[in-house]
């Protein structure tokens, strides 16, 4: 709010503030100990939805394939949920790779976390995983940690690693370029269902969420030595996400410059 010349106050209504709170728009203003809480339960959350969703299909259906439909949808409205929900406390990330993809965008004066909030966002994101691993194990009675034999090893998955990563940057900082993260609950919950179909990964996309995958020896892990692979396919997938959103969105620039 400002005041005119008269003294009567006038109200500054922005539309990019108005849309800020919002996966990969962290808010401002907002503690980061209750950013750091929100994004170990969100990420917890989750994987908590992703792994306890495959273990029921799994009790449920010997059909590989509803086991699949089963897991993608309960992520898909578990995950617009957690959005819509820790979005204005944290900006819900849940992921290192966004994290990174906005502190890269940041470093570039672009709007985003700083190195001090990139350190404590990523082990909350990565120890709320495992935590949400654990977690989705006790609820069915499977040992609280077994590692995963779920070989995930082979180049196509690799690759699809890196393009599941690297639309999920390109819908969430597209999104912010053009003043629509209000669409981000719903949009990237949608495109994460979707990718689990038209990825041969099953879209991981999320580093943390690779590493509390394979604290569980279930539907839906991955063996340990699948991790380093994977979270280096998704690095990469975010660097050209980002390459893409430059290339499509940029701006133009006005006739006086």
């Amino acid at each position: 709010m400002t005041r005119r010349a008269g003294g009567k106050p006038i109200r500054l209504a922005s539309k990019s503030l108005r849309c800020r709170a919002l996966i990969g728009d962290t808010p401002p203003r907002t503690p980061l100990a209750a950013r750091a809480a929100a994004e170990f339960v969100g990420t917890a959350a989750l994987v908590a939805i992703v792994v306890g969703s495959g273990i029921q299909a799994t009790e449920l259906t010997d059909d590989v394939a509803l086991r699949l439909l089963a897991n993608s949808t309960a992520t898909v409205f578990g995950l617009g949920v957690l959005i819509a929900l820790l979005g204005p406390v944290s900006g819900a990330h849940f992921n290192p790779a966004v994290t990174l993809a906005e502190w890269w965008t940041a470093r570039r004066g672009g709007a985003g976390v700083n190195a001090r909030e990139l350190a404590v966002y990523v082990p909350s994101q990565t120890v709320g995983a495992i935590a949400g691993a654990v977690l989705a194990d006790a609820m069915f009675g499977e040992p609280l940690v077994r590692w995963s034999t779920h070989d995930r090893s082979a180049g196509n998955l690799l690759l699809g690693e890196v393009v599941a990563t690297a639309g999920l940057i390109l819908l969430i900082f597209g999104l912010a370029r053009t003043d629509r993260l209000r669409f981000a609950p719903v949009a990237v919950a949608s495109y994460i269902g979707a990718a689990y179909w038209f990825t041969s990964s099953t879209s991981f996309a999320n580093p943390a969420v690779t590493i509390g995958r394979a604290f569980t020896d279930t539907f839906a892990g991955i063996a340990p030595a699948s991790v380093p692979a994977f979270v280096g396919m998704q690095i990469i997938g975010a660097a050209v996400g980002l390459a893409l959103v430059a290339v499509i969105f940029t701006r133009g620039r006005t006739d006086a410059g």
